[in-house]
């Protein structure tokens, strides 16, 4: 009998150890549709090899009009292996082998030509000592036209357009800047269009580099916005949109001075290949316009007027405040608010606010001003005037209009985007010329402990308008250990211009009458008189006009000089004293005297 053959188990495993260590060369999977004029990349890698771990590749191609005709293309380890109709786009950089490490590499055509359509051969040379597995790998390329179509969509973009190509647009800050772009492919194979728009600074020369995307539809239809704009498209100042079957459309919202430049449109061709992965066949790019922002703060402009003013108090004042400059109308996209300041004469700074139409034309009345006749109103499509019924003399000084524009974003969000202020009107408002004097004094001269203490008033006036009225106030001013107190005066009551009293606070805590006793004659007293109401008093009194639109204001006040209160005890009162001070030392006296006893009487009870 022979000697047995080898065990099937043996041969299996044999036949994979060969298969395992066999040399495979890989390509992507075919056929490849790429468009003409544009670059393709074709990859090629070896394994299972021996020998040194960099690899030589050689690139074949055969023409569909001759398929057994091999086409040497390119070679990394000679580089005279290009045939004639491939060696000067060889030389060129056309055509070129990139390798990515010592087993692959990938063949590289910058601009495809139709006679490039073809099988893709790549050959790898052997290394190996024994000639096993594949040598090379093939993938078929077909070039097809290129159909992408990319333009500005008509009609232009909306805004003042210029007659140029391309378009100049100029919008003003926070208006809707919107553009259109027309994408369209007649590709014979199914494929998906990208479309992005894209903006570049004014002069700046166009390229990948210096283009910035605004918003792009992807392939996967997907809405996605470049870094600076992503905010934007969140809060929904930026959207896009597709209209139609091949028209595109970019709004972008609430226009800012950094939105100005050079837009594109771009459009970018995607094909799935076979392996599942997405390639980029073609793109194309279109000048949409040369759009300018006109900033607000360009533009806003503010006058007031008819000029210096000189009136009399009571008079009425009235001032004028103009808005000018290119600027969009009141809407949903841009509003104004327009106020007016005052500044005393010489007070440095624009001054406080006096009134104010705000963005919805509501009106308000500044601090100080809330009981005021004053109205503020817009009396023409960009004047507003300010009127008080009344003016006073503290009314006089230097008036100036504060206009503010604001851009709306998204919802009712407001942005201000610009101010400005008018030149200084001065206004000057004649003084009443009321000159008033107080006298004041504690009747009797000397007061005593409960009793009630009347101390008087005595106003004298020069100057001033019919129907002037007087109110008088008094004041108190602690005194500690002889001196005054550094708080301030403490009001005790008073009588304003209407006769009306009003009651303080009284040191002692007793009660307190005030009281007009003659036209020009005032008295407050002080009842049940205590110490604690000793202090220096005097009386303020004030001189008030009252003008047609019923407002009061303060023409004049005046001080009295210090009246001192100081509460004396009565000489019965001093004897009481002595009194009670020896009733104290009695008692004193006596419950020591009772303690000692006690305490001796139980120490001699505990010794019995």
């Amino acid at each position: 009998m022979g000697a047995p053959g080898p065990k099937p188990t043996l041969l299996l495993l044999l036949m994979l150890g060969v298969v395992c260590c066999a040399r495979e060369v890989l390509v992507p999977m075919g056929p490849l549709y790429r468009v003409a004029g544009t670059a393709v990349s074709i990859s090629c890698n070896v394994s299972g090899y021996e020998g040194p771990a960099q690899q030589d590749f050689e690139w074949f191609l055969y023409r569909p009009e001759a398929p057994e005709a091999a086409l040497g293309i390119i070679s990394t380890r000679d580089t005279r292996f290009s045939y004639a109709v491939f060696g000067p786009r060889v030389a060129a950089g056309e055509v070129q082998v990139q390798r990515l490490q010592g087993d692959a590499v990938v063949l590289k055509i910058a601009r495809l030509q139709a006679q490039d359509a073809g099988i893709y051969e790549c050959y790898t040379p052997s290394t190996d000592a024994q000639y096993l597995g594949s040598y090379s790998g093939k993938v078929e390329l077909r070039v097809l036209p290129d159909m992408l179509q990319v333009s500005a969509a008509p009609p232009g973009p909306r805004g003042r357009q210029a007659p140029t190509s391309p378009p100049r647009l100029t919008v003003h800050e926070g208006q809707e800047l919107a553009l259109g772009c027309l994408a369209r492919t007649n590709t014979e194979k199914h494929t998906h269009l990208a479309v992005s728009f894209g903006r570049a600074v004014p002069e700046a020369p166009v390229g990948r580099a210096t283009l910035q995307e605004v918003v792009g539809l992807r392939s996967n239809l997907a809405v996605e916005a470049g870094h600076p704009y992503a905010e934007r498209l969140a809060a929904g100042e930026l959207r896009l949109g597709k209209e139609g079957a091949d028209r595109y459309r970019m709004v972008v919202g609430g226009t800012q001075a950094g939105d100005a430049g050079t837009y594109h449109c771009t459009a970018a061709e995607w094909i799935q290949d076979p392996d599942g992965s997405w390639a980029q066949i073609a793109e194309k790019r279109a000048v949409l316009a040369h759009v300018d922002v006109q900033t607000l703060s360009s533009q806003l402009a503010v006058t007031v007027g008819p000029g210096e003013r000189r009136i009399g108090p009571g008079e009425p004042l009235e001032l004028l405040c103009n808005v000018s400059g290119a600027l969009p109308p009141p809407g949903p996209h841009a509003a104004y608010s327009v106020g007016w300041e005052m500044a005393p004469a010489g007070a440095p700074g624009p001054g406080r606010l006096v009134a104010q139409l705000d963005t919805e034309g509501v009106g308000s009345l500044g601090p100080g001003y809330e009981d005021r006749h004053i109205a503020m109103e817009k009396v023409a499509s960009r004047t507003y005037r300010l009127r008080l019924e009344a003016a006073r003399p503290g009314d006089a000084g230097t008036y100036r209009c504060l206009a503010k524009a604001y851009v709306r974003g998204s919802g009712t969000r407001l942005r201000e985007a610009a101010s400005a202020r008018s030149r200084p009107l001065p206004v000057h408002v004649r003084e009443e010329g009321v000159a008033l004097e107080a006298v004041a004094w504690l009747a009797g001269g000397t007061v005593y402990r409960g009793e009630t203490a009347s101390l008087l008033c005595n106003i004298s006036v020069r100057g001033g308008p019919p129907g002037l009225r007087l109110a008088a106030s008094w004041w108190v001013e602690r005194l500690e250990e002889g001196e005054l107190s550094s708080g301030p005066a403490q009001l005790v009551g008073a009588v304003d211009q209407d006769g009306v009293a009003e009651l303080g606070v009284r040191p002692g805590g007793g009660p307190v009458s005030v009281e007009l006793v003659g036209p020009r004659s005032h008295r407050l007293r002080l009842h049940s008189l205590g110490p604690e109401d000793e202090g220096v008093y005097h009386c303020a009194p004030s001189a008030w006009v009252q003008h047609a639109d019923y407002s009061w204001y303060q023409a004049g006040s005046a001080r009295s000089g210090p009246v001192t209160v100081y509460p004396y005890m009565h000489a019965l009162d001093t004897l009481f004293v002595p009194l009670l001070v020896g009733t104290g030392v009695a008692l004193v006296t006596g419950a020591t005297i009772l303690a000692t006893i006690t305490c001796c009487f139980m120490k001699r009870l505990r010794k019995r």
